[in-house]
């Protein structure tokens, strides 16, 4: 299996993670998170926002639910989020749609993860490829992303 750079920056941080694959052909988060044998709410997704600011936010939500927009742009202390058109996708984050991992993007975006999060020793993000999920202890993602936690779902 090909490392990831979210894989290569884990391994330069001598940080703990597993590695789970599944078919890239899921898309659906309830399949995914079958797919890989764990309950949804501790299967997260990663979703890059516009804000009424002109910057952008991601936040990491689990796949049972979805981001709340006024509970994201709350947590970022803005107006308002949107959700980043998916053409804009990849020239930003350097991920495509279905494979968008919260750990090395293309630049350092602020970045939020669901409170909920907490809960579990470890949670599924995204390696960066689709079909590819890292199972991280929350808090070791947290600091990698130099994230916050906040209630974002609904």
């Amino acid at each position: 299996m090909d490392k990831t750079n979210a894989m290569r920056i884990l391994d330069s941080l001598g940080i703990e993670y597993g590695v789970r694959e599944y078919s890239s052909e899921l898309t659906d988060g309830a399949q995914v998170a079958a797919a890989l044998g764990a309950e949804p709410d501790r299967v997260f997704k990663t979703l890059v926002t516009e804000g009424s600011d002109g910057n952008h936010y991601v936040f990491v939500v689990p796949v049972s639910g979805s981001l709340d927009l006024k509970k994201a742009a709350r947590a970022a202390g803005i107006r308002s989020v949107s959700m980043l058109p998916q053409k804009k996708l990849f020239p930003l984050t350097g991920y495509v749609h279905g494979g968008c991992s919260p750990i090395a993007m293309k630049k350092s975006l602020v970045t939020f993860v669901e409170e909920t999060a907490q809960l579990f020793d470890r949670i599924f993000c995204s390696a960066g490829r689709r079909g590819c999920n890292l199972e991280i202890a929350p808090d070791e993602l947290l600091s990698v992303i130099d994230g916050k936690y906040a209630p974002l779902s609904d």
